[in-house]
């Protein structure tokens, strides 16, 4: 049993930036299309953004195509997620896991918070 840890979050003001990383021990993320995934106070946890196995292939939701980057390093192990002119509605607790998300424990996730 692996598991995953989100980093890069904080706090900026609107029209900013951060890349997010998703590393993870004990298990080896190239063989999995990987996804971030956002958990806003009082939502349910929604979909943002993922990356097939090769880095060939990326998918986003609607709410974030054109401004965020989902991209991988495989030899580092790592996802991430570059999220430029950031908006006052990506407020969230990001996460990362398998897209779809299934079998895996979810992460303690990393808090973004953007000021209007």
């Amino acid at each position: 049993q692996g598991h995953l840890v989100e980093s890069g979050g904080g706090l900026v003001q609107a029209g900013g930036s951060l890349r997010l990383s998703c590393a993870a021990s004990g298990r080896t993320l190239s063989d999995y299309t990987m996804g971030w995934f956002r958990q806003a106070p009082g939502k349910e946890r929604e979909f943002v953004a993922a990356i097939n196995w090769s880095g060939g292939s990326t998918y986003y939701a609607d709410s974030v195509k054109g401004r965020f980057t989902i991209s991988r390093e495989n030899a580092k192990n790592t996802v991430y997620l570059q999220m430029n002119s950031l908006k006052p509605e990506d407020t969230a607790v990001y996460y990362c896991n398998k897209s779809p998300p299934a079998g895996w424990a979810w992460g303690q996730g990393t808090q973004v918070t953007v000021s209007s």
